[in-house]
């Protein structure tokens, strides 16, 4: 029988902590894969208290459709779940710093043993070589060295780091296909597992791609611009009368003399400093003025309406309470709805993307409590009886959360 989803038969045992090696794991489960959750049985992962809510609500995203089995690793029984965990599975996901798992005897020549078919994805700041190897590594500090802040921001202004997990999601959305690839080579060419070595700071690094091969062949150094672009005019964020913003780009001629023509008529339209992309940029002070004062006698929805009308490309900056009301979202469930044992309402969150038509993906619940899993799994996986589990969880070792039976 076809499976529904794509990764059903797929089990990923996700051992990593915050964003990067969860968000691959969500990716994962997205589609289909059972994922077991390993994590501290006191502390749970870190991503349980972030922000300044008890909520857990970043938990409850990054970790949907997840079974909680806390296991503290430092202990030989532990270690030793663990390991008959792995035996069983197809990937494992981890982030602790280079060298930890093999301090616990849990580290890939160990588990490799056990399971020769295991794709183990290790996700770290900086790789498991190389001088900075050992560092601490947050995707702070890897958006800051990557290159991407010091491009990032208004000329004037300080290098900016984005308000979002940019960098682990990058790397999140790196892994997972990665972890794709290597199934494909071991199932499909016969090869064997084999270990992912993922930095967090080159994957968001090959985001600059193109500021990599125009420093080595013409020197060029990308420094804040802005919202502006050294390739395109005009590109820009404009205010409009109302004190909303839209944001256009002018990157094909077709769509720039459209703009053109909207916001100065025949006169602008051909106006000979504005007819080609190299003139235009040589301009673009002159430009953005013409364009700036045009907006601010529109407001957004006419401003929005005009362009649309004559096929010029812009788009409204939205904030999420814009995003909540727009009907292509809607329509696309890039928000969807899932019910939470914690809450009498459903939990709103990121939808399942991107679509695949024959094999979609969903969201069965969001992250679950602690241990919620702990004796289900433990006992389906492993040859511990129900008893040995509980007498771990006293110990420690485990912890048992949510209606279990016994």
């Amino acid at each position: 029988m076809i499976p529904d989803k794509p990764l059903e038969g797929i089990t990923v045992v996700d051992a990593a902590s915050l964003y990067a090696g969860p968000l691959t794991a969500m990716i994962l489960g997205d589609f289909g894969a059972e994922v077991i959750k390993v994590e501290h049985p006191e502390y749970g992962d870190a991503l349980r208290e972030f922000g300044d809510s008890d909520e857990e609500l970043s938990w409850k995203w990054v970790n949907r459709n997840k079974k909680s089995v806390p296991l503290d690793l430092h202990t030989d029984d532990g270690q030793d779940i663990f390991t008959d965990l792995i035996g069983d599975a197809d990937v494992l996901i981890e982030n602790f710093r280079p060298g930890t798992l093999e301090r616990w005897n849990v580290g890939w020549e160990t588990l490799s043993d056990v399971n020769d078919d295991l794709v183990m994805v290790r996700v770290t700041g900086f790789g498991q070589t190389g001088p900075y190897r050992n560092r601490p590594g947050f995707g702070t500090l890897v958006e800051a060295m990557s290159g991407y802040a010091y491009s990032t921001g208004q000329e004037t202004g300080p290098p900016t780091l984005p308000p979002t997990a940019m960098a682990d999601s990058v790397c999140a959305l790196h892994s997972a296909y990665a972890v794709l690839m290597a199934i494909y080579w071991r199932d499909v060419h016969g090869g064997s597992g084999q270990y992912i070595d993922s930095a967090i700071l080159e994957t968001m690094f090959g985001v600059l791609g193109d500021q990599v091969i125009e420093h080595e062949q013409k020197g060029v150094d990308h420094k804040r611009s802005g919202n502006r672009s050294s390739r395109t005019a005009p590109r820009n964020t404009y205010q409009t009368k109302d004190g909303r913003w839209v944001a256009i780009s002018g990157s094909s001629p077709s769509i720039a003399e459209r703009i053109l023509r909207i916001v100065g008529g025949e006169e602008v339209a051909t106006d000979e400093r504005f007819q080609t992309m190299e003139g235009r940029l040589e301009h673009v002070e002159e430009l953005d003025s013409i364009i700036g004062d045009w907006m601010s006698d529109h407001t957004r929805a006419e401003v929005i309406d005009i362009f649309e009308e004559h096929e010029a490309a812009i788009g409204p900056v939205n904030n999420m309470a814009d995003i909540f009301d727009d009907e292509h979202f809607d329509d696309r469930d890039a928000i969807i709805y899932v019910e939470d044992d914690d809450r009498d309402e459903d939990m709103a969150m990121r939808g399942v993307f991107p679509k695949l038509s024959a094999t979609p993906g969903s969201v069965d619940h969001p992250g679950p409590e602690i241990g919620s899993h702990a004796l289900e799994v433990i006992t389906e996986l492993t040859d511990r009886t129900p008893e040995e589990v509980h007498r771990l969880a006293t110990r420690g070792v485990t912890s048992i959360g949510g209606e279990q039976d016994d």
